[in-house]
């Protein structure tokens, strides 16, 4: 197993590569293809840990997946009322994700579950989605707000309305898959916008839902009908390598077949603000998803003061945002972002130590981080503190290092991108395993 990545520098990224499968979409699609009646044909589908964690939950509760290849799946639902009672804990290893979904499509179950997880699973907050689930019937344990989650049986669900304290699409959609077993109306209001790929998917499954410019609602008791899912490539995978050709990016670098969902592509507008040369160019996709090649070149990029409201729309990019920022010429400013607080890692805390191992001035703050830009980063080792994506950024950064750089505790990248070193290797990065 990989255990550390060596970067060496490089100068240049180029050529046409392809991202693996939106791994929020290749969750979703197999949750609901597990609840809807007849059979859901998935093209795409991310094969990560994370993702295969969902499928084997699924199976353990009575829904059967055939692997037709390894990112084609056929799952056959079992409807609304028709999952069992799994003989064991569902573990859901790293997935942030499919934990606090689980618990909204469990909590008006008939019978009992424990949804637990890895060593870092287990030290990530679930209150703030276990609160409104309370607030609709549901019986919900945590151990110190953290997993393992217990969730008991209920005779019924009510719908309620509820406003989100903070921005988060993990919430709202264990509410929406709640809200599917509860009686009545639930509506979700939310401060800002989020990443809406379970609403689009529910439109895909024949699910009605209202929604306008700050909130979603559904009435409880509808019933899912199968359709095909066909995943694109995973939004915040492309951003490490939007990044790479935007520090040193070829004349025809691009990145095929990428997820656009514009709840996603925050990252796109904050490099657009720095300076980047973007461009994005629509393909004809299957389903409510919007699909896309991006183009990028390098460019003199530029610190800027990150609006706040593009944070929630870009909060898995930040690790590989704050490499662009060491590049950029001027100061990178990033508040409002408390949230990368308790992502797999304090990405806040451990992105601020890497980048001063490796030469790069910066201020840590409550909310976000300040970044000196118009650097060059050093040689040398950091640590990921076991957080793919910052193992991630900081291979990127070897395009403006003086020296390898060495990364450790890299086993999670398998979570989302099992074949980053092969993709970064076809672009033009030089980063192998050791």
């Amino acid at each position: 197993m990989t255990q550390r990545f060596i970067a060496t520098p490089a100068t240049q990224v180029n050529g046409s590569i392809r991202v693996p499968g939106d791994k929020s979409i290749s969750h979703r699609s197999v949750m609901l293809g597990g609840i809807a009646h007849g059979v859901t044909e998935v093209d795409g589908f991310l094969a990560s840990a994370d993702c295969l964690a969902t499928l084997r939950a699924q199976q353990m509760m009575g829904v059967h997946v055939e692997r037709l290849s390894p990112t084609q799946l056929r799952v056959h639902g079992v409807g609304e009322r028709g999952l069992q009672a799994p003989s064991a804990q569902l573990d859901m290893g790293n997935a942030g994700t499919a934990i606090r979904l689980f618990m909204g499509l469990l909590s008006g179950q008939k019978f009992a579950t424990t949804l637990t997880g890895d060593e870092s699973l287990r030290k990530r907050p679930m209150e703030r989605v276990a609160k409104p689930l309370r607030l609709m019937g549901a019986q919900i344990e945590t151990l110190d707000g953290k997993p393992p989650v217990r969730i008991a049986p209920v005779t019924r669900l009510q719908g309620i309305d509820y406003a989100l304290p903070m921005a988060s699409a993990q919430v709202k959609s264990a509410i929406l898959l709640a809200a599917l077993q509860a009686e009545g109306i639930t509506r979700v209001s939310e401060p800002a916008p989020t990443r809406d790929h379970t609403e689009r998917m529910f439109q895909d499954f024949g699910v009605l839902i209202g929604r306008d410019a700050g909130s979603v609602w559904l009435a409880g008791g509808q019933k899912l009908t199968a359709a095909p899912v066909s995943v694109p490539g995973d939004f915040s995978s492309a951003a490490f390598f939007l990044v790479a050709g935007a520090l040193a990016g070829g004349t025809e670098f691009v990145i095929e077949n990428v997820g656009v969902n514009p709840t996603r592509t925050g990252l796109l507008d904050i490099l657009r603000l720095m300076g980047a040369d973007v461009r994005v160019h629509e393909r004809v996709g299957a389903g409510a998803e919007p699909v896309a090649d991006i183009s990028v070149r390098a460019s003199q990029l530029r610190g800027i003061h990150v609006p706040e409201a593009l944070v929630p729309l870009a909060i898995d990019e930040f690790p590989v945002l704050f490499i662009a920022a060491a590049c950029a010429s001027g100061e990178t400013l990033v508040t409002g972002a408390e949230e990368l607080r308790v992502k797999e890692s304090d990405r806040l805390a451990v992105m601020a130590e890497g980048l001063t191992r490796l030469g790069i001035v910066n201020e840590l703050l409550p909310d976000g981080i300040r970044i000196q830009g118009g650097q060059r980063f050093t040689g040398g080792h950091i640590d990921s503190h076991g957080d793919h994506r910052i193992a991630m950024a900081f291979a990127v950064a070897s395009l403006r290092a003086d020296g390898d750089i060495h990364i450790d505790d890299v086993e999670n990248v398998a979570t989302s991108f099992p074949d980053f070193l092969q993709v970064a290797a076809a672009a033009g990065l030089q980063v192998r395993g050791a």
